[in-house]
């Protein structure tokens, strides 16, 4: 799946009333498909370094859509294991280092088209295999997550861990307790989390810190109402929302921002209609795909976090989707 932007822009038709706006199923479905058929483009190669990540924004807009049979299923599990190391890890294509974003994605992928056993079919024990890496990346002192051998550290980091593992029927394998314990020393005084102890809060690191908690039942340690405010306060006047403040809308933040609300039971403090009237004005009319904002070039990161948001806002003839 190519993470190559355009060809078309999010933009209104001239005689189309906001409250005319339509989602346009097919034309995302077909923009999807065609996402891998164009290789002759510099982006498609350039983007590289995200195609594992991109193949499982594709399917999961797919399977919102209603359209789960739109990708081939054994070439996307072909192409899955492709990426996958003798270490149990994954890479973004293959010949690309393993890393635990892509490794959450190739999960999460075999886990949507119902491909986990394929992990044992293709190697002896190989659902340990990936969960040995997965947990080899535990800092045993702090309970974070380290991305790759390398050892940079992220709340982005363990959350995937903490998903992966559970997927995988083996969240055993690391110190639930300790990783708890790591995201507790992330929260800030304004309710929201960040990358680090100390950091900035953020929509997507929330987010991250919030699912965490979720998969290990400790959801019990927000401040739901202070850090509900904060998220609320991302929604600007035109419906969009942002990451932080005095930052831009951007589309995104639907499922970054709402799916943490879904979590602590505090969605209804946003204008759900202009949220949704906002992202309906993201898409391309035309060619399909969503773009950041109603002007700029589609792409599939937006396309499928503009539609979970969609989903979340219980929008007619999508699948529903879990906020974590």
């Amino acid at each position: 799946m190519s993470l190559v932007s355009g060809p078309g822009r999010a933009r209104l038709n001239a005689d189309q009333l906001p409250d005319e706006l339509s989602l346009h199923v097919e034309k995302h479905v077909r923009y999807i498909q065609s996402l891998d058929t164009r290789k002759d483009e510099l982006e498609y190669w350039l983007t590289e370094h995200l195609r594992l990540n991109g193949l499982y924004w594709g399917l999961t807009a797919l399977h919102i859509l209603g359209h789960p049979e739109a990708l081939p299923r054994q070439e996307t599990i072909d192409f899955v294991f492709s990426c996958q190391h003798e270490s149990g890890g994954f890479g973004a294509a293959p010949g690309h280092d393993a890393h635990m974003l892509y490794t959450i994605s190739a999960i999460q992928i075999l886990a949507t088209v119902d491909g986990l056993d394929e992990l044992e079919h293709r190697h002896p024990s190989g659902r340990r295999r990936v969960g040995d890496y997965i947990a080899a990346l535990q800092d045993p002192v702090t309970g974070t997550f380290a991305g790759d051998e390398w050892g940079e550290t992220d709340t982005r980091f363990l959350y995937a861990a903490l998903n992966g593992l559970s997927l995988l029927g083996l969240l055993p394998l690391v110190d639930v307790a300790k990783a708890v314990n790591h995201v507790k020393a992330c929260a800030n005084f304004d309710g929201g989390y960040g990358v680090s102890p100390g950091a900035e809060s953020h929509a997507g690191q929330i987010f991250a810190c919030l699912a965490a908690l979720s998969i290990a039942n400790r959801l019990d340690l927000v401040d739901r109402d202070r850090l509900g405010g904060w998220l609320s306060e991302r929604q600007l006047e035109n419906g969009g929302l942002n990451g932080r403040p005095e930052k831009l809308e951007d589309v995104c933040y639907s499922w970054w921002v709402l799916s943490s609300l879904a979590m602590i039971g505090r969605s209804h403090w946003i204008d759900d209609t202009k949220l949704i009237n906002f992202i309906l004005r993201c898409q391309d009319p035309e060619l399909g795909g969503l773009a950041d904002r109603p002007g700029d070039m589609v792409d599939v990161f937006h396309t499928v976090f503009g539609l979970a948001g969609l989903s979340l806002l219980k929008y007619s003839g999508l699948e529903d989707v879990d906020p974590v």
